[in-house]
């Protein structure tokens, strides 16, 4: 499994579900340029075997990801990381993305007795440091 080192982040005892597990461990790969474009990543049941989860999950994992444009799937060849230009369909994946990011933050947040406004301001007080 060296050469999917990316996938060592699944972990069952962690309680995010292993989906979203391995679909963000895909996309981080992709950001940090481990898969880039046109790389071949392995089979479902390769995936699946080594990080010993279900076969049906790592599938669902490689549809969510074809149908946001990251990953494309070739019949009797395998299944590939786009070089994705930024189309429209790409864009709005990505805003849904994004979306879903700051429900999760806002929600987890919430949960823990934070307003949205508390939120906002360590958001900008985070950004405002990054730019320093």
């Amino acid at each position: 499994m060296s050469d999917w080192d990316w996938a060592r982040t699944v972990n069952p005892k962690d309680p995010t579900p292993l989906h979203a597990q391995l679909g963000r461990s895909i996309r981080v790969a992709i950001g940090a340029r481990r898969l880039k474009p046109g790389d071949q990543l392995p089979t479902v049941r390769e995936l699946a075997v080594a990080l010993r989860i279900n076969a049906n999950t790592v599938a669902r994992v490689y549809t969510h990801l074809e149908r946001s444009g990251t990953l494309e799937t070739r019949r009797g060849v395998g299944t590939f990381v786009v070089d994705a230009p930024d189309t429209d369909r790409n864009q709005a994946a990505r805003e849904a993305e994004l979306r879903a990011i700051v429900t999760r933050a806002l929600a987890e947040a919430s949960a823990r007795g934070f307003t949205a406004a508390d939120l906002r301001r360590e958001l900008q007080a985070i950004i405002k440091g990054a730019s320093s």
